[in-house]
């Protein structure tokens, strides 16, 4: 263990420094390849560590319900701006507490209860809080669905041109958790704009592309850019609000006093970090290289006979239909995670398998690439998930200890941002 990295809190509470200690050896050992997970700098984790937890700051920069705002005010400030900056919109909202409630806050902006909401369908790769029934805001709302098409796993445009002029949704989402291909921004605005719609673009997975220039840009097309800050941006868990001047107030008053409280000022910070690392020359080269590994992963496990909705990717992300290998995705994802191969189960479209027990596997390369693997290591990665997806087929828990240890022998050649293990 390296508790005495920790040294108060293995005096205080040796039990939770173990396991932190122990989550520090995982995310070093492991080879992470959930699309929505990475690893944050040194410098973003003190940021996030700092004395601003002592801190309540109810209210924004200027216009405080506390008094001592004084560096506050400045660091909320300097986040904002470098928002700004770095994704050239007119307005910033750093307040979010993360992604499901900077959504729900552009629901509070803009519509009323029982108001139409349009999003991809959740099992087609969308997100909960995009209308979905089991989501408050499918509860509260009503919200329809649109999807991809069976033949390519592509989203037909037309289709959600039909479905939202004859349906006249007040808020139009675009975005989702498991899509593989280029979201064309423009044409979404170009229906939101037919059927009167506020449109919306949750990012929150390709924010750090965007922001490296590896993925079109929704500002001048979106009223609103939702996003987290961790993921491909490689901040901490928070979120941001980014939009039109117009829209400026009805979203600084959802976020506070509508939703929340006081912000979380050493989140805030860690945000200000994340947004100058992404403002640099190597995040740009790091957006395009996640991208590079994604694509040539996908060719990899495509050359060994898996089968990728859509046949590919376009970004970070690649989703992948285990029908054909006879091994449910839940399945599959344990028998990884037994091999040091990270990944999380999922639904493909039009899945005949249930939601808590799907046909799929999502995977991406933000986090491999954060440690320093190319192009060049790809087709190993592909040969151990071929190996480690037979292995769960038949069972064969030797197989998956011999890739557990040939994972932890690559990885220990590239170690992890901000986990300077002892």
């Amino acid at each position: 263990m390296t508790a005495h990295r920790h040294p108060a809190l293995a005096a205080t509470d040796p039990e939770l420094a173990d396991l932190v200690a122990a989550e520090e050896r995982l995310q070093a050992d492991t080879l992470r390849l959930i699309p929505s997970e990475n690893y944050v700098s040194a410098a973003v984790l003190e940021a996030s560590g700092t004395v601003l937890q002592n801190k309540y700051s109810e209210g924004y920069p200027g216009r405080r319900y506390y008094e001592g705002q004084q560096n506050i005010d400045r660091i909320e400030a300097l986040a904002v701006e470098r928002a700004k900056g770095l994704f050239g919109v007119d307005h910033a909202n750093v307040q979010p507490y993360s992604g499901s409630p900077a959504n729900l806050a552009v629901y509070l902006a803009f519509a009323q209860p029982g108001d139409t909401v349009m999003g991809m369908a959740l099992p087609m790769g969308g997100h909960l809080t995009h209308g979905w029934g089991v989501s408050a805001t499918g509860s509260w709302f009503r919200g329809v669905q649109y999807g991809v098409r069976q033949d390519t796993g592509l989203i037909d445009y037309d289709a959600v041109r039909e479905l939202a002029l004859a349906e006249r949704p007040k808020i139009l989402f675009c975005g989702g958790t498991a899509l593989p291909r280029t979201i064309d921004f423009a044409a979404f605005a170009e229906i939101a704009r037919e059927a009167g719609a506020v449109l919306v673009a949750d990012v929150a997975h390709i924010a750090g592309l965007i922001a490296g220039g590896a993925h079109p840009s929704p500002v001048p097309y979106a009223d609103v850019v939702s996003t987290t800050t961790h993921k491909t941006l490689r901040g901490p868990r928070g979120a941001m609000l980014m939009c039109r001047e117009e829209h400026a107030k009805a979203i600084d008053k959802a976020v506070f006093p509508g939703l929340q409280g006081g912000p979380h000022n050493q989140t805030t910070a860690g945000i200000a970090v994340a947004l100058q690392e992404a403002s640099q020359p190597a995040f740009t080269a790091y957006a395009h290289a996640v991208v590079a590994n994604a694509k040539a992963l996908a060719e990899a496990l495509l050359e060994r006979g898996l089968d990728l909705v859509s046949g590919g990717t376009d970004n970070h992300l690649i989703l992948m239909d285990l029908t054909g290998q006879d091994v449910p995705g839940k399945v599959a994802a344990k028998a990884l995670d037994r091999a040091g191969i990270v990944v999380n189960y999922n639904t493909v479209p039009f899945d005949p398998r249930k939601p808590f027990d799907p046909s799929g596997i999502r995977i991406g390369t933000p986090s491999l690439t954060s440690r320093g693997l190319t192009t060049a290591h790809m087709p190993a990665v592909a040969e151990w998930i071929v190996r480690a997806v037979g292995a769960a087929r038949t069972g064969d828990e030797t197989a998956l200890a011999v890739i557990r240890k040939e994972v932890a022998d690559l990885m220990a050649q590239y170690p992890a941002p901000g986990l300077p293990l002892a």
